[in-house]
């Protein structure tokens, strides 16, 4: 069988990728960059396209010949810079059924969400709800997965906080009023949807895919916690209010471009919970979901998660000092323009030269330190403080040798800062 398979670099699409690799079947892959899904997976046939763009049958039309079935793993949480949530969940699905139809591509398996259905309160399970039901609809032979909270190894989305959180220091940070959750492990939701595929499962059919036990937040947090060999830690929960404050914050990340996985969104599912029906899917694959537990103990407790854990919650904590730092270091020197400029005419500077550099090196500053904050313009310009860190320290030493003595250290501090933007650097990726 040769399957679409739809977001196929992503957590989920990667995991199914793979499962139908082992299972020998051909899978073409469908994702935003056929150079990272190549390089990723270089054994599947790559497509790229921008699901949110193919909104008719026609656009569907060249990435479905020769296609025997459809696999849609593809899924954005909440409307951003790089994101729009209906056109990916809803329009885009409708106009590929529809095209499925027309091409005779006749089975679709679709990865929704426990707690999609049209009248949902969040857009992100609303929209899965309304393809879903599209889908139901639709006269294909066709299967509806609804994975809880899913978890596997690669760090990625609701996961990578898990872990941040299971790796905090001294105390678990949480929000209060957080609902129960039911997980899935990754390989378990990649073989259901090889099951579908097969025809080994009734089709025609939702199945919500969750253990059998739910969780608090915190007991999932512990439960990796104990898991990374980290101690046990107190529980520090924050009141609703800040919480929607630091969500809110996740919120302006997403409209810069990041996909932080701390948005409103994400905390109205946490307060509504991850809860689903297990009894359909045991009785369809003769076994319940594997538990929260038993899927911990298959992924890896070893010093890189560890790190991970502890730079991921650093990591916007790095971006924001390097945006502070940098912009505040140019501000002053716009506020105290003469001042500043007189430090290189006391050294023998034109006043012109000495007022030109000093505009020029604020102007630079400010516009380093609002660069970083967005995901396009991040890795440029954590290159361009190393590079005028650089700049600073040469000048410095070709006409202002004597900073480099100056008791409250001015020129020693640039090479920190310039660290700390390597350290940025190593850390950029998201996935």
């Amino acid at each position: 069988m040769r399957v679409l398979v739809l977001g196929a670099y992503g957590l989920i699409g990667a995991a199914v990728a793979d499962r139908l690799l082992v299972a020998d079947w051909r899978v073409v892959g469908l994702g935003r960059s056929e150079r990272a899904g190549r390089r990723s997976r270089p054994e599947i046939e790559w497509r790229s396209a921008d699901i949110a763009a193919l909104l008719s049958p026609d656009d569907w039309a060249p990435f479905l010949r020769g296609v025997d079935a459809v696999a849609n793993c593809a899924g954005a949480l909440q409307d951003g810079a790089r994101d729009d949530v209906a056109a990916v969940h809803r329009d885009a699905m409708l106009a590929l059924q529809r095209a499925c139809a027309a091409a005779g591509v006749r089975r679709f398996v679709q990865i929704s969400a426990v707690g999609a259905r049209p009248d949902a309160v969040t857009t992100f399970l609303r929209t899965k709800g309304e393809a879903d039901a599209a889908l139901a609809g639709s006269g294909l032979d066709w299967v509806i997965l609804r994975p809880g909270l899913v978890i596997g190894a690669a760090a990625y989305g609701g996961t990578a906080l898990l872990r941040g959180l299971a790796n905090a220091p001294w105390a678990t940070p949480l929000i209060e009023g957080a609902a129960p959750i039911q997980t899935a492990p990754v390989d378990e939701v990649a073989e259901a949807v090889r099951k579908a595929l097969a025809g080994e499962i009734p089709s025609c059919a939702a199945y919500d895919l969750v253990e059998d036990e739910a969780y608090t937040l915190g007991g999932v947090v512990a439960a990796w916690r104990a898991a990374l060999d980290r101690p046990p830690a107190r529980t520090l929960n924050a009141p609703r209010w800040l919480g929607r404050l630091l969500f809110r914050g996740g919120d302006l990340a997403g409209a810069l471009g990041w996909r932080p996985p701390m948005r409103s969104a994400a905390l109205r599912e946490i307060e509504a919970g991850v809860r689903g029906d297990p009894a359909p899917w045991r009785a369809a694959a003769g076994a319940p979901v594997r538990s929260l537990a038993a899927t911990l103990r298959t992924l890896p407790s070893t010093v890189q998660e560890r790190w991970f854990g502890r730079m991921f919650l650093l990591k916007p904590v790095i971006i924001l000092t390097l945006a502070a730092f940098w912009a505040a270091s140019g501000l002053i020197g716009l506020v105290r323009f003469q001042q500043a400029a007189d430090i290189l005419v006391v050294r023998g500077a034109p006043q012109t030269a000495a007022g030109l550099a000093v505009l020029l090196g604020s102007v630079v500053d400010v516009a380093l330190g609002v660069a970083i904050l967005f995901r396009r313009a991040h890795v440029a310009a954590a290159w361009g403080m190393i590079a005028v860190s650089g700049l600073y320290a040469l000048g410095a030493a070709a006409f202002a040798p004597d900073l480099w003595l100056d008791p409250l250290g001015p020129m020693v501090k640039i090479f920190p800062a310039a660290v700390l933007a390597l350290v940025a650097l190593a850390i950029e990726e998201e996935r």
